[in-house]
């Protein structure tokens, strides 16, 4: 367990490193901020522009 603890601290130390932070400790939030991380993703300009392109096109024209 010892082992576990250390491998853990040192996994968290790197936070900073992340794009998002979620931590677990209510569990509803936590899948809520999931989703919204998931969603975020989903709405990032390359994708959106892919998705969008016969429209934006028409609306910059």
């Amino acid at each position: 367990i010892d082992n576990r603890m250390n491998v853990a601290v040192e996994e968290m130390s790197h936070y900073v490193e992340s794009d998002f932070l979620v931590v677990n400790q209510d569990f509803d939030r936590a899948l809520d901020e999931l989703h919204a991380i998931v969603t975020s993703g989903r709405l990032r300009t390359p994708r959106q522009q892919d998705a969008l392109s016969e429209m934006l096109q028409g609306l910059l024209n």
